[in-house]
């Protein structure tokens, strides 16, 4: 079977389970359960904590997870990102008190306080910093009043705890992340387990499905030509005569966040009878 790490809790957890609902996977009942057997995909899930998920990947006890680039890079295993998600976006920047140090170049001889030591680290080695990094679990925003450091590195997203606490961003961001497939690093793509080919053309299959919406509307012949300009799908439309001579049907995937302006720019054109479904699955 394969193998597959997955995040037991936090801000992934419940995103991944749905990607994977729709992806034809079973899911767990109990959130105590640790480990699912899905018998009918040939798949065996294990619901770990996500920082813990690189590791079990990079070791080779698993064959593939589902972390956040943040906690992979953090980690230091030997694990590598394979496919992006969609989802769990975050930016990971600095903080510090207003007034006082404003980029990263300024931060020697000064203490870092982040949960993502190994990241920060690395940032600051590439930017020839010397600077001493405190690792703390969980929230960091306290660490400056309490005296732990001098600058905070934490996730971000409005900015709001940060300003409430006392705090500014300053310079730019460390990192992007987004939830993502990890396998282990090294492993040759040509060769890869068929089975999880497989499994990654369902998370693409999901991605797409999340991105597209079905189009059909009736036009007439001679506007065929302009309404495909608005609809041109992803090889080609497809274009089939209706019962009334002058007439065609035509179908085509359109991107969800445009589906109502087309629908509109359809309708001005003499489109009618334009339908917008939901994807539940595709293959490309």
């Amino acid at each position: 079977m394969l193998r597959i790490a997955v995040p037991n809790k936090g801000s992934l957890s419940e995103p991944a389970a749905a990607m994977l609902h729709e992806a034809g996977y079973r899911q767990r009942k109990d959130r105590r359960e640790l480990v699912l057997i899905d018998a009918d995909n040939q798949v065996e899930f294990f619901y770990l904590r996500p920082r813990d998920i690189a590791i079990y990947v990079g070791s080779g006890r698993l064959d593939i997870g589902i972390t956040g680039r943040d906690l992979l890079l953090d980690s230091g295993a030997e694990a590598e990102e394979i496919m992006e998600l969609g989802f769990a976006a975050s930016t990971l920047r600095y903080a510090t008190r207003p007034g006082t140090v404003r980029d990263v170049r300024e931060f020697g001889g000064l203490s870092i306080a982040t949960s993502f030591a190994g990241v920060v680290t690395a940032h600051l080695a590439e930017h020839g910093v010397d600077a001493s990094v405190v690792h703390l679990d969980g929230a960091v925003e306290t660490a400056i009043q309490l005296g732990v450091a001098e600058v905070i590195a934490d996730v971000v997203e409005t900015g709001t705890t940060l300003r409430n606490a006392g705090l500014e961003i300053i310079g730019e961001p460390i990192l992007e992340s987004e939830a993502v497939v990890i396998r282990r690093a090294g492993e040759d793509g040509e060769e890869e387990d068929p089975k999880v080919r497989q499994f990654l053309r369902r998370l693409q299959g999901v991605l797409v499905a999340r991105r597209y919406v079905m189009m059909d509307y009736d036009i007439r012949a001679e506007l065929v030509d302009k309404a495909v300009s608005l609809t041109p799908g992803l090889e080609s439309p497809t274009v089939s005569p209706l019962h009334d001579q002058g007439w065609v049907a035509v179908r085509s995937m359109v991107p969800v966040q445009d589906a109502q302006r087309i629908m509109d720019e359809l309708y001005e054109l003499g489109a009618r009878a334009i339908l917008s479904t939901g994807i539940h699955a595709a293959r490309l």
